[in-house]
């Protein structure tokens, strides 16, 4: 149900829930679209805003940097994914349909938009290949000026492609792009050449991991100097030095992501360094829980703090808002977002109690409203 308790709207935080919109949850519901709540900053309290209906599998949302717009993936498994644009009003966050574009990938899952604001990046899955498009001044989404097939480091012409781009995001320097491949065990660096909107051959172009491994999401430190990556198939943490001159990362410390002794199901999705810099989270599908680590500032290794269950199944991905106050996790099967409160100074979760019916959530989004002049 859709708590209607009012939140003052001028200090409320926005947050958009991405979704699948195919999937019957425990509840016998559909996913309209994309989910707008409030958030009070003081208490973590989520209010239901509106929806943006209509949207075939809107799973993984960006904003854009002036706030105006929102992104969102079209995750469906032919070859006619795409990605929507929506203009988002400043003060309710409602999403108004812009237009749409073809990815040129199946099962695109992933999205972010340039830090000068004039592209999305995307990743497709199943076709693994990335995407740049261009958008228009008013916020629309143009055709693509670049598609990128991922390839294996030794794989032969013809061959099947075993590529599955999981992400695709910038360095802290923004002259970098960065893309985990669970099925290459490789995290894949291009140049990005934001006057014409191209990824472009790196002279470091790919940072492999163990065989296996499967790497999903990449994080940065606050101060760039480290980068930590989560590997889906072997539920295992890797902790980076990262050159930004070079785009260089050198591996410090590999860490399991689960409690010593647990057997059963392993496969992580989300990662996310706290904006205060000093603990990484990690969500466990299967364990059903996040993983904390404690970050040293002065060499970026990690020490394990502990695990918090999430009150739910397969929690997908995580938010955590701009202030560092709350996580909130999106458990797709159980239809729930849950929100739990950031202790500053060990990192540890506590449940505040609060807990939302969203149909099958997978993307969490925050953003501080906008003012209309």
């Amino acid at each position: 149900m859709h708590n209607s308790n009012s939140i003052d709207p001028d200090s409320a935080y926005l947050v958009y829930v991405g979704t699948y919109t195919d999937l019957v949850g425990p509840a016998g519901r559909k996913s309209e679209g994309i989910y707008v709540y409030r958030m009070d900053p003081e208490t973590g309290r989520l209010t239901y805003a509106s929806v943006a209906p209509d949207i075939v599998r809107p799973s993984f949302l960006a904003l854009h940097p002036s706030g105006r717009y929102l992104y969102a993936v079209n995750e469906v498994a032919d070859p006619g994914g795409g990605v929507t644009a929506f203009a988002v009003d400043p003060q309710s966050g409602r999403l108004t349909f812009l237009n749409q574009q073809l990815s040129h990938g199946s099962a695109t899952c992933h999205l972010t938009v340039d830090a000068t604001g004039r592209f999305v990046l995307a990743a497709s899955y199943s076709s693994g290949n990335v995407v740049v498009l261009p958008l228009a001044d008013d916020g629309r989404l143009l055709p693509a000026s670049d598609i990128v097939q991922h390839v294996g480091a030794h794989e032969a012409p013809g061959a099947p492609k075993a590529a599955r781009a999981h992400m695709i995001i910038q360095d802290p320097t923004r002259r970098l792009a960065l893309a985990p491949d669970l099925g290459l065990d490789q995290v894949l660096v291009y140049q990005f050449d934001a006057a014409h909107g191209k990824l472009l051959p790196h002279a470091t172009p790919r940072v492999s991991v163990q065989a296996g491994a499967g790497p999903r999401h990449l994080d940065f430190h606050p101060s760039g100097q480290y980068a930590y990556l989560i590997n889906e198939l072997d539920a295992t943490l890797i902790a980076y030095a990262y050159d930004s001159a070079e785009g260089r990362f050198q591996a410090l410390q590999t860490v399991s992501t689960l409690p010593e002794g647990y057997a059963g199901n392993k496969s992580c999705a989300d990662i996310h360094v706290a904006p205060s810099g000093r603990f990484v989270y990690g969500s466990n599908r299967g364990h059903d829980s996040i993983v904390i680590f404690a970050i040293d500032p002065g060499t970026g290794r990690l020490t394990l703090v502990g695990h918090e269950l999430t009150q739910g199944k397969t929690p997908r991905n995580f938010g955590i808002d701009p202030r560092g106050k709350f996580l909130v996790v999106g458990n797709q099967d159980s239809d729930s977002l849950v929100v739990f409160r950031i202790d500053p100074e060990t990192g540890k979760l506590s449940p505040t109690g609060e807990v939302v019916e969203v149909p099958a959530p997978v993307c969490i989004k925050f953003q501080i409203p906008h003012s209309s002049s």
